[in-house]
């Protein structure tokens, strides 16, 4: 059964990602004896717990990590699944809310910068295909890159998504905050929002504004050998 594509704020949804499959963003940063494991992925919650062990087994044998890395990566993955299933059950207000999504990425030798607003109440929107609409419109050829622009959209709606539930649990905590709500008067802001929503089409979460064009547009570099062992070199000394 679909998810509603729009809903009142003042009716409350059960937590989940706003998006068709529920992903969740899982990053990992693990250092051992002077080794480290970068990575960034999405994960089904709803997987067996025995396929975070796989994974991790997997991961260590293909990229030769040394075997102290095995507990770190499945305690780091299960404890972020943790955090997501905390939340769970719970609701959270989505409302009219049309929010920027902004990429800053480095993906090898390519640095892609883009902005758009994105429809939280579409709950049929998939970053997958954005990003792969995306590199296919940019001649975007490296195979990393289309990854990274929906685990980067999907950690931002992630975030969203978690302050939505702290929303709801505030205005359920405040009766006067509740009663105030309901004789609400739309703000400046919230008149902008609806304007906005005027600008997307059944269907679509994604809307770049005709008049800020220029401003919105995605903008791509490529890097230089040179310029990606320098970033490189940077990113160490800062972690």
């Amino acid at each position: 059964m679909k998810s509603p594509a729009s809903a009142s704020w003042k009716a409350p949804l059960k937590f989940r990602m706003p998006t068709a499959e529920n992903l969740i963003p899982i990053r990992l940063d693990i250092e051992v004896d002077g080794q480290r494991y970068k990575d960034a992925f999405t994960w089904n919650p709803y997987d067996p717990d025995s396929e975070v062990v796989m994974f991790a087994k997997r991961t260590v044998k293909d990229l030769k990590l040394s075997p102290g890395f095995l507990p770190q990566i499945v305690q780091s993955i299960q404890s972020q699944l943790a955090t997501f299933r905390s939340y769970e059950g719970q609701d959270m207000y989505v409302g009219d809310k049309i929010i920027p999504i902004k990429l800053d990425l480095q993906v090898n030798h390519i640095v892609i910068r883009d902005q758009f607003l994105w429809d939280l109440n579409n709950f049929d929107s998939d970053p997958e295909e954005f990003a792969r609409t995306l590199c296919k419109d940019l001649g975007i050829e490296d195979p990393e890159v289309e990854p990274a622009i929906a685990f980067a959209i999907r950690e931002q709606l992630y975030e969203i998504a978690i302050q939505n539930v702290t929303t709801a649990r505030e205005n359920r905590i405040s009766k006067k905050g509740r009663r105030a709500a309901e004789h609400f008067t739309p703000s400046k802001a919230s008149g902008a929002a609806l304007d906005l929503m005027k600008l997307f089409s059944f269907g679509s979460s994604v809307v770049r504004k005709r008049k800020e064009w220029d401003y919105y547009k995605p903008v791509l570099d490529l890097l230089s050998n040179e310029d990606v062992h320098a970033l490189e070199a940077k990113e160490e000394r800062s972690g």
